[in-house]
């Protein structure tokens, strides 16, 4: 066992569905403590985050709102704390600059950021020579799929992205869906060459337009938690890549290593597949 003091980690957004299993982890996790437990949500507060989460002991981490004073309680530790961030495209970002300014290491799972915002972000990262990683997907089998995209668009002209989401995710498309498109967009082709000049009778029928001919089109229904289907076509053929999300779970491992590899960087890094 190493006698090196555990990582204090900070969880933004502790009452959501993502947050209770973020919680969760760290708490078992034997080389991180968990230090505080941020929700705005009036209903939660002086919850014990533990208690909140199921755990089967409490963890006397009562849930506040007041992540400024936890922040700087984390950057007093002796370890260097990080900030896991699973809250809401309109709070994330000052999130994000908050835990920097106090020298608390960012890791975050919300989406819906714009690429300028992200851009400001690395730019204050590497001012203040911070690690921060924004991850899209904690999945490491979404990062096998997005692979496995990259090397089949190489032999396909032809691919559409469609996402779906539960009806309480409030960007469109995902973040995942968006990198997806990125990574493919990358690979120095125009997709989708059109054989007739397309009209829609409804605005938004065809997705929305990702770059260099790729559409996304986004699902939002209650029942659904995180799935995503890259499809591509060919004469003759249809070669579909899919990822299902059954349980948050799933995601834990990915979010336990993106704690731990942070505090090895001093920049903004975008992507799990960049520290895998």
């Amino acid at each position: 066992m190493s006698n090196q003091a555990p990582i204090p980690v900070v969880v933004v957004g502790a009452g959501g569905k993502m947050g209770r299993e973020v919680v969760k982890a760290v708490a078992q996790a034997p080389d991180m403590n968990l230090v505080g437990a941020i929700d705005t949500s009036p209903e939660l507060q002086d919850k014990d985050a533990g208690e909140l989460a199921g755990l089967t002991e409490p963890l006397e981490i009562p849930i506040t709102n007041q992540i400024e004073p936890m922040l700087a309680f984390a950057a007093q530790e002796r370890q260097p704390g990080v900030m896991v961030d699973f809250t809401h495209p309109k709070s994330v970002y000052d999130n994000i600059r908050s835990a920097i300014a106090y020298g608390v290491r960012p890791v975050v799972g919300t989406t819906g950021l714009t690429q300028q915002q992200i851009s400001e972000l690395a730019e204050f990262a590497d001012k203040a020579s911070t690690g921060c990683l924004i991850i899209p997907n904690f999945s490491i089998g979404m990062v096998l799929l997005q692979q496995a995209a990259v090397v089949a668009s190489q032999y396909f002209d032809h691919v559409e992205i469609i996402e779906l989401h539960h009806n309480q995710k409030a960007d469109a498309p995902s973040g995942t869906a968006i990198q997806t498109a990125q990574m493919l967009a990358e690979m120095g082709k125009v997709f989708n060459p059109p054989l007739v000049e397309e009209s829609e009778k409804l605005p938004g029928a065809r997705g929305s337009q990702a770059g260099e001919g790729i559409r996304i089109h986004s699902i939002r229904l209650p029942g659904l938690i995180a799935h995503q289907e890259v499809i591509f076509g060919a004469a003759g053929q249809i070669y579909t890549l899919r990822h299902d999300t059954s349980d948050r779970a799933c995601y834990m491992p990915g979010v336990l290593l993106a704690i731990r590899k942070v505090l090895q960087l001093k920049s903004l890094v975008y992507g799990l597949e960049k520290i895998l």
